[in-house]
């Protein structure tokens, strides 16, 4: 069942709040994260960037990937988790390898 839309924004906010706060605090010295008008932004050093946002409409995080390209996750109740609607991975796992591989440093979201 799909979340209602006061429910998905409850979600979607927290969840990027979370992921800048976790980047910014881990990761913040070797790359910019910023977060504004619910927009989360990391620009790497060799200038490429992510950028991870709410689409309210379709109930949707999405992310754009220098390295994986673009991708669109939602919200699974039973797995509480976001999931990529193509290949089943969760947001957090997609994220915590490629931060790893881009940043060179073990990283790990954590689900709060």
């Amino acid at each position: 069942m799909p979340l209602d839309s006061k429910t998905f924004e409850t979600k979607a906010g927290k969840i990027l709040h979370d992921i800048f706060e976790q980047i910014d605090d881990a990761l913040g010295d070797i790359m910019d994260v910023d977060f504004e008008a619910g927009i989360v932004n990391i620009e790497l050093e060799n200038g490429s960037q992510y950028v991870i946002n709410k689409q309210a409409p379709n109930l949707e995080i999405w992310l754009s990937s220098p390295v994986s390209g673009a991708k669109h996750f939602y919200f699974d109740e039973q797995q509480d988790s976001w999931i990529d609607t193509r290949t089943g991975e969760k947001l957090y796992d997609l994220l915590s390898n490629e931060m790893t591989s881009v940043s060179g440093t073990p990283f790990s979201l954590k689900l709060s």
